[in-house]
């Protein structure tokens, strides 16, 4: 049996790896697509510009856009004790700054955090679970959740979204670009035609990779979040419990979506594959439910 901290670190560096193959393949995608189509540097430089502003934009009012779209009101201490006093007592354990506590006014079952960093974090649950779950349980989600701050998962999960919108924008634009005859002719007869062919099939599949990439990094910092909360309330066994609660409730968050799905402690959609087999599980936001528990309830 693993303890705490092996867990974590075994995490992390998987993790790591993930991610160092996830830059690399943007960056020669990014080459490939630019090169077989023929586009000159300072049109790659345009297209990388504006794909980076729209981008990085994104990224730095994410947490007000998330919380607008989410439908998300602040939570005050006299109405939501347990939630307010758990979270003050696991930041002074965790040693990260108070953030600042949201509501999903809804009856279904889950939590997310986000923003740019601890200093300007969020930390964002459902009146459903707060009404359903003991307080125990709720240090475990909630300590899940500021292991998500903590271990800046919120920001790293951001620069992912980053460079999935950054490839996924370049290759639309330097598809449209050369379907409009804007870049430069290739003048080297058949192997010039065979370059366009890869350049297009890229163009089209590394937006897909690259998502389907980022649910891997997701899935992966699902298991960090576990293991670092646990390590946090030192009691597992409170957040394998609210997980077992939250994978009983079958009530689809209605303010969720694909786009926001990969923040939340447990998929908010409902729309599990687990049993459907690993080409299914690719599309996976989330980890198996059951594979968490057991892996907190194998900790030490």
């Amino acid at each position: 049996m693993k303890n705490f901290y092996e867990q974590v670190d075994e995490n992390k560096f998987r993790s790591v790896v993930v991610i160092a193959l996830f830059v690399a393949f943007i960056t020669a995608s990014a080459y490939a697509i630019t090169y077989s189509m023929g586009f000159d540097s300072s049109f790659i430089g345009i297209a990388l510009i504006i794909s980076g502003i729209m981008s990085f934009a994104s990224f730095y009012f994410s947490d007000s856009i998330i919380l607008s779209i989410s439908g998300a009101i602040p939570a005050t201490k006299k109405d939501f004790f347990d939630f307010y006093t758990v979270t003050e007592n696991l930041v002074g354990v965790a040693k990260i700054p108070m953030p600042k506590l949201y509501v999903i006014e809804d009856t279904a079952m889950n939590a997310f955090a986000t923003g740019r960093d601890p200093e300007h974090a969020v930390v964002c649950a459902t009146t459903g679970l707060l009404a359903r779950l003991n307080r125990t349980e709720l240090e475990g989600v909630v300590a899940h959740e500021l292991s998500h701050v903590r271990n800046y998962d919120i920001r790293l999960m951001g620069i992912v979204t980053i460079l999935v919108g950054m490839i996924t924008l370049l290759a639309d634009i330097l598809l449209r670009s050369r379907i409009r005859g804007r870049s430069r002719d290739n003048e080297d007869g058949n192997l010039g035609a065979i370059l366009f062919i890869v350049g297009i099939v890229l163009a089209l599949l590394s937006p897909i990779i690259a998502q389907l990439i980022q649910l891997a990094i997701s899935r992966r910092r699902e298991f960090l979040a576990d293991a670092s909360g646990a390590a946090l309330t030192k009691y597992p066994e409170g957040l394998a419990s609210a997980l077992e609660k939250i994978s009983a409730d079958k009530e689809p968050l209605e303010a969720a979506n694909k786009a926001t799905a990969h923040l939340y402690i447990s998929n908010p959609l409902k729309n599990r594959s687990d049993s459907i087999g690993w080409f299914s599980g690719l599309f996976n936001t989330h980890p198996p439910v059951k594979e968490r528990i057991k892996a907190l309830r194998g900790l030490e």
